[in-house]
């Protein structure tokens, strides 16, 4: 985190409070219980107007993507795509995709390589993506990330907006990004992601938007998570405890999630005059969500203790917004913990060196090197 952000990080741990406003950066909610309210009262804090990810991302994906809109428009785009990310969908095909490269870190670990974790699972990710935007390869280079991080990299908790130049470079990436994305659209072959969108009556310009979307919230991510949590279930010593009992396996990674909260910082617009626990907010407010500084004063990782059933997966958001991506980044995580934990059934995996990634978005590692 520190890394990432080394002003934005420090200015939310030094703050103090439920709830405050900070001038500036706006209304900074800390408290999960508040924080969880203001994302089910979409009445008056909502995903478009000033300082909003409507402000960050319109003019770069278009106005129809999931994380730019609201009300009627947003749940009917919501509907179309949810049989692509529902898990009777997405287990299989990340199975498909990655069985054969998760069996690969399966048999190095085991032989008693060393691996680097944020490398592997960038390769799964590429898979991944390769998928979801039509591409024949089987994966894409370490160029992928570079581009998407080209474009996170430009968001600031200081800045509303992009710059039109930042604008201007991050449309000719996605443009990029999206294009092969676009020819299977118009081939329909429902083998691919873009197929079954317009089989599921998506248009053109939806289908786009909602893959930009998912490649930009997507792809960083999960790179940054899971070797997070292998980094923390080694550090913590819960490792071992993890392999000789599989029960922990799914409180493990809910805690991990929770500690470490990928997306830190979740960003609402008030439209309508309210208050947020002691403080009242009024129209053009920004609402800054501290999501990580609001699951890590709920206490230390702990898969008995399981801390994170009692925020409902609150770092995937909540109500109508919730990620409806959770059950493909699930699958994934899940595929590669059951990997590590073949091949080394009593836990004795350790972290050989690891580097933070700095001048990132998403807080993550640059490398991790784990082995016995």
């Amino acid at each position: 985190m520190r890394a990432a952000h080394p002003i934005a990080y420090p200015v939310l741990r030094a703050a103090r409070g439920p709830v405050l406003r900070v001038p500036g950066l706006g209304i900074l909610v800390r408290d999960a219980a508040l924080l969880r309210s203001t994302l089910l009262n979409t009445t008056s804090f909502t995903k478009t107007g000033p300082g909003s990810p409507a402000d960050l991302w319109t003019d770069v994906l278009g106005p129809s993507v999931l994380l730019n809109m609201e009300g009627a428009d947003h749940q009917a785009l919501r509907r179309k795509l949810a049989p692509i990310f529902a898990p009777s969908f997405v287990e299989p095909m990340v199975t498909e995709s990655l069985g054969e490269p998760v069996a690969q870190l399966r048999e190095r670990l085991s032989k008693g390589e060393q691996v680097d974790l944020v490398e592997e699972v960038r390769r799964y990710s590429s898979i991944a993506i390769s998928r979801l935007v039509g591409l024949d390869c089987a994966e894409l280079t370490t160029v992928l990330f570079r581009k998407v991080s080209s474009i996170t990299s430009m968001v600031r908790l200081t800045r509303t907006k992009l710059t039109p130049m930042q604008v201007a470079r991050a449309r000719v990436v996605m443009a990029e990004l999206t294009s092969h994305a676009q020819r299977a659209y118009r081939a329909g072959d429902d083998r691919t992601v873009p197929g079954r969108m317009r089989a599921l009556g998506l248009t053109e310009s939806e289908a786009m938007g909602a893959v930009g979307a998912f490649v930009l919230t997507g792809t960083e991510t999960l790179v940054s998570y899971i070797p997070r949590l292998v980094c923390l279930l080694i550090d913590s010593g819960w490792l071992p405890l993890i392999a000789a009992d599989r029960s922990l396996v799914e409180p493990a990674i809910a805690e991990a999630l929770r500690v470490t909260t990928p997306s830190p910082v979740m960003l609402r617009s008030v439209v309508a005059a309210d208050a947020i626990g002691p403080v009242a907010v009024r129209p053009g407010d920004r609402v800054i969500l501290a999501t990580f500084a609001a699951n890590r004063a709920l206490g230390p990782f702990d898969p008995e203790a399981n801390t994170a059933a009692t925020v409902r997966q609150l770092w995937f958001g909540a109500g109508s917004h919730f990620c409806l991506g959770a059950p493909l980044a699930m699958a994934q995580i899940r595929l590669v913990c059951n990997a590590m934990l073949v091949a080394a059934p009593q836990g004795d995996l350790r972290v050989i060196s690891r580097r933070p990634a700095r001048g990132v978005l998403i807080p993550s590692y640059a490398t991790v090197v784990i082995g016995r």
